[in-house]
């Protein structure tokens, strides 16, 4: 019986995630066209650009940084911009350290969109516009792009 406690104690555990809290770091929502009085005839272009960051915290826990900018132009003019830093706190046991970056800029970030999806919806509405849903975000492609630009950058300097 030693053997066998002593076995299942050295085999890999499986990773282990649990998001301790979320909440919004800042949200600012800018409406341009009712500020300078364009009205909101024209349907708008929507352009999202999505950041991520990620802060160690005590122990295992992480802050995860979920960024929306949210540009609406019509007629080339601004109608809205909506900004949102969304973050949870995740406590992440039994990830390699090697595994760890792309762990908490996929998994997490893809727990904590939902929330920020509705945020984003509930705020375009209140501002007068139809409600926005963001389209979801592969955050696993959205990573290996980042990689990707990276090594192109890297490659570009030497």
């Amino acid at each position: 019986m030693a053997k066998e406690e002593e076995a299942a104690k050295s085999a890999p555990q499986p990773p282990v995630m649990k998001c301790l809290h979320q909440y919004i770091r800042d949200l600012s929502f800018e409406n341009i066209a009712a500020q300078k009085n364009l009205g909101n005839s024209a349907s708008p272009e929507i352009n999202v650009q999505v950041n991520l960051d990620a802060r160690k915290g005590d122990n295992d826990n992480y802050e995860v940084i979920l960024k929306l900018t949210i540009n609406a132009d019509a007629d080339e003019k601004k109608v809205f911009l909506l900004e949102i830093d969304y973050a949870g706190v995740f406590h992440v046991e039994n990830v390699p350290e090697d595994q760890l970056h792309p762990f908490l800029m996929i998994e997490c970030p893809r727990m904590l969109f939902p929330f920020v999806r509705q945020i984003v919806r509930n705020t375009t509405a209140d501002g007068g516009y139809p409600p926005l849903n963001v389209d979801p975000i592969d955050f696993m492609a959205l990573y290996r792009s980042e990689l990707q630009r990276q090594a192109d950058a890297k490659e570009t300097v030497n």
